[in-house]
């Protein structure tokens, strides 16, 4: 199930807030310019089927979003825990970055943490299936879908220069690990 969980920057250990009601996700991060959204899609897909299947079977859903933010294409990218690279993919992202565009995913299998860090909080939007996450550019944020990595997502982009972390050498990722149990609120 989707979840929100928002901290002051410096309590870790005591959330703010805690929900997993979407629509309060979405007006949570909504207030700091992230878009979410759950999809109802009809589109049954298997974790094995190929990235041309998956783009295929959502292309209606694409076109629609890219003719929203003017994304000139998307792409599909899936990490398990058997492959060889996922500790490595997962490092890559575990840090404080920013993009110079819009992050955009779509989750069509698994799940995924992305942490904002903003205005003196930190929000970890706990993605699952069905989720649509939108980060924009320049918002200081980190991924981690855990130390068994499951998901397979679109992402929808207008230049893949984009998407290159810029780190900001901020360690505020160590105190917010996203891949702990979910936090109950005081």
């Amino acid at each position: 199930m989707s979840r929100l969980s928002i901290y002051a920057d410096d309590a870790p250990a005591s959330p703010i807030l805690v929900t997993e009601d979407a629509a309060r996700i979405a007006e949570e991060l909504n207030a700091i310019g992230v878009r979410f959204e759950r999809w109802q899609s009809p589109v049954a897909l298997a974790p094995e089927d190929s990235a041309e299947t998956i783009l295929d079977a959502y292309r209606p859903y694409l076109d629609g979003l890219m003719g929203e933010t003017g994304a000139g294409s998307a792409d599909v990218i899936k990490l398990t825990p058997d492959n060889p690279n996922a500790a490595a993919l997962r490092q890559k992202f575990l840090s404080e970055h920013t993009h110079s565009e819009d992050e955009v995913r779509f989750f069509v299998h698994g799940s995924g943490n992305f942490i904002m860090h903003l205005n003196g909080r930190v929000y970890d939007a706990h993605c699952v299936q069905g989720d649509l996450i939108s980060v924009p550019a320049g918002t200081k944020h980190w991924f981690d879908a855990g130390e068994a990595p499951f998901f397979t997502a679109l992402r929808v982009f207008t230049d893949t220069s984009g998407w290159v972390a810029a780190y900001t050498g901020d360690t505020v990722h160590e105190r917010f690990p996203a891949s702990r149990p979910a936090p109950v609120a005081a």
